[in-house]
């Protein structure tokens, strides 16, 4: 539509993986013990139940060598999944980090603000954070997530195009946390269902842009008794300091290397609700986690938003859905499967 702004498409040699920005949310009112439910009642999660040989089919299809050529998908287009629906608000939540204490050391502190550059601070947020490998449309394509503090210890959080796009859920679906040079150190966790809120679900609303899997046990231990998960923050406001992750694949970026942005955000006041942050983190850092009250030291914080879409004429400014009652939603049936 002529004189709407449209968002910045990077090119791919094929299909490249979707961008985004993430917003993360604390402000410890409500503590919500996993299992609770949420304060609000919104429409339910859409659920994808992926069949066992499925899964196994998909541990067996990510080799190091699909994964590491694995491309961005392109970044969403703003202008086309905008709403002028605001996220519905709850109580402000939160969900406390579950990580190993031991083997966390001080490290110097990262600079802040920061636009994009490698993490080498270490900590918990080195194995929750990783990359999604999928199959869309026939081709293969990576996105990021990250581990969560769960009632099932089996919860992945990352963007709703990361799982559903273009009316159709996306197969081969498995989540590598820890991954580096095409190594999957903690292992590959294949999706037994990958959700959405109904609103990316329906309409591909980028307000709504949150997604989540359920993974199977892998050699019998679950993802977070392996890698510890991260908190969780809900309906705690704007204009907040966080800390952005993940795995950009495209130009500059190639995807082997695990990057972060930080700074203070604010609300996108053109064609969404969601947190905008100065990043250049690429295609593929898609459903990477954001967090506030984030540890340097420690590697924890609590994920309040995902990596999810650009402004063509702000290539240097991120952002990612506001997690409200529905994201909140989200994450209770996830976690409750």
């Amino acid at each position: 539509m002529r004189g709407t702004p449209r968002t910045r498409r990077i090119p791919r040699p094929a299909l490249g993986v979707l961008i985004g920005a993430t917003a993360l949310f604390t402000a410890g009112a409500l503590a919500t013990p996993a299992g609770a439910a949420p304060e609000p009642g919104p429409s339910p999660a859409r659920v994808h139940s992926v069949p066992a040989s499925a899964q196994q089919q998909a541990r067996d299809f990510w080799t190091p060598e699909r994964m590491r050529s694995a491309v961005p998908l392109d970044l969403l287009d703003a202008d086309a999944r905008s709403t002028d629906a605001t996220p519905r608000a709850g109580r402000p939540a939160t969900v406390a980090p579950t990580v190993p204490t031991a083997g966390t050391a001080d490290v110097g502190p990262a600079a802040f603000p920061n636009g994009g550059g490698a993490w080498t601070g270490g900590g918990a947020v080195v194995n929750t954070a990783g990359r999604v490998f999928f199959t869309y449309q026939g081709r293969t394509a990576s996105c990021s997530g990250n581990a969560v503090t769960s009632a099932n210890k089996s919860t992945v959080i990352t963007a709703g195009h990361c799982v559903k796009l273009e009316g159709a859920w996306h197969t081969d679906w498995v989540f590598v946390p820890g991954y580096h040079d095409g190594q999957a150190p903690h292992g590959r966790w294949t999706a037994t269902k990958t959700l959405s809120t109904p609103q990316w679900t329906a309409s591909e609303d980028i307000n709504y842009d949150v997604g989540a899997a359920v993974v199977a046990p892998l050699d019998g231990q679950r993802l977070t008794d392996v890698v510890g998960g991260q908190g969780l923050a809900f309906n705690t406001g704007y204009n907040l300091r966080m800390y952005a992750f993940g795995f950009p694949a495209a130009a500059p970026y190639d995807g082997q290397k695990f990057i972060y942005c930080s700074g203070t955000t604010n609300r996108d006041f053109l064609l969404s609700n969601d947190h905008g942050m100065g990043c250049d983190m690429t295609g593929g850092s898609s459903g990477g986690p954001w967090f506030t009250k984030f540890d340097e030291a420690t590697g924890t914080g609590l994920q309040s938003s995902v990596n999810s879409f650009k402004y063509n004429f702000l290539p240097n400014r991120m952002y990612g859905p506001y997690f409200g009652a529905d994201a909140q939603n989200l994450y209770q049936a996830a976690q409750s499967s």
